[in-house]
């Protein structure tokens, strides 16, 4: 027995989300043996990108139950079915957080559509539910509300078990997950990173950096990831096992450790376009580049040396920076010096920076 759902959610930080609407067909392989479909009154603000997605406002849901009202009958109906999905990993997640919230345990086995299509409707250009339902001709209304988008869940799972004649991927495909300690630990690990400006990287279990991200706010960076539910977002979340951050100060040497660290570390789940390189000149052949530091006693350095960026780093002594020789010993040299050229010209021509000494 299955228990096809979709859920709308308020939108917000993650785990903080709150249920907006739930629809759940309860499925026996062949017809819809029972159905549960309801507004729910998540009792904090939709965020206003949702509202205008799925048309559910604050107005309509406040006569609506609170979820605690519901969770009975939620729990009813899921009992000793396996919940089905398209992205199981969030649904589940926001159902979970809420039954958490209440004091009680909920777990089910579950499948994901969007797993079970890729490897049963080969070579689609998109797996999202809206694309891959109209690529196969199955019907749709009301997009984006959970009663359209889990009505068209039921015939992709109908037509998915048609597909699998051997009767061997459905079933191996059925995990069982217990998500508290997911969820604890990557809102452990948003909890951890600060509210700075810099670089950070994602590790998985042996060490390895398997995503390296940037941002003005490199916290509010990684909590967006961990609310994403794309396919990379959802591999991301579940392999991250440590963050580490490096603070840069400024948005210039964020894009430059950004783009130099993205060569050569090769992390698995970035996507890295080709850069156009320039091949034009900087205004003057040798000069510094003075931004700001990390810390207010601290000066971020770019030396430039016959018109190539030698290196960047941080100085907070002014004999360090008066002195090419002490200078040249402090700062990181750049092995790619036509990436950063690019990166630093492109940054010059459209931002101030705070100084620029010749020499």
């Amino acid at each position: 027995m299955y228990a096809i759902l979709d859920i709308e959610t308020t939108g917000g930080k993650f785990n903080e989300e709150g249920i907006t609407e739930i629809a759940i067909y309860k499925f026996d392989g062949h017809t819809t043996v029972d159905q549960f479909i309801s507004l729910v009154n998540p009792e904090k603000p939709i965020q206003e990108f949702v509202v205008k997605l799925t048309g559910i406002n604050n107005k309509m849901l406040k006569n609506a139950p609170k979820f605690y009202e519901v969770a009975k009958r939620i729990i009813e109906i899921t009992s000793d079915c396996i919940l089905v999905a398209h992205n199981t990993t969030f649904d589940y997640r926001i159902l979970s957080t809420e039954f958490d919230r209440l004091g009680y345990d909920f777990n089910r086995n579950t499948l994901c559509t969007v797993e079970l299509s890729q490897k049963l409707i080969l070579d689609q250009p998109s797996y999202s539910l809206g694309k891959l339902i109209r690529s196969l001709g199955i019907p749709m209304t009301d997009r984006h509300r959970a009663s359209g988008d889990a009505l068209a869940t039921v015939q992709l799972f109908k037509l998915l078990l048609e597909k699998d004649t051997n009767k061997t991927i459905i079933q191996s495909s059925i995990k069982y997950f217990d998500r508290r300690n997911q969820k604890q630990k990557l809102r452990t690990l948003i909890e951890e990173i600060p509210t700075i400006q810099g670089v950070f990287y994602i590790h998985d279990k042996e060490g390895k950096v398997i995503y390296l991200g940037k941002g003005k706010n490199i916290k509010a960076e990684v909590n967006n990831l961990f609310l994403k539910e794309t396919r990379r977002a959802i591999k991301i979340q579940e392999r991250a096992q440590t963050i580490s951050f490096d603070k840069t100060g400024n948005e210039l040497f964020t894009r430059l450790k950004h783009s130099i660290e993205l060569e050569t570390l090769l992390p698995k789940f970035n996507f890295r376009k080709k850069q156009k390189t320039t091949t034009q000149n900087f205004n003057n052949d040798n000069f510094i580049i003075l931004e700001k530091g990390r810390e207010p006693e601290e000066n971020a350095i770019i030396l430039i040396e016959n018109n190539e960026v030698y290196g960047y780093g941080y100085t907070n002594l002014n004999y360090q920076e008066n002195q090419l020789d002490i200078l040249k010993a402090v700062l990181t040299p750049i092995e790619n010096k036509l990436q950063a050229k690019t990166i630093i010209k492109n940054y010059i021509n459209k931002y101030k920076v705070q100084k620029i000494i010749r020499l």
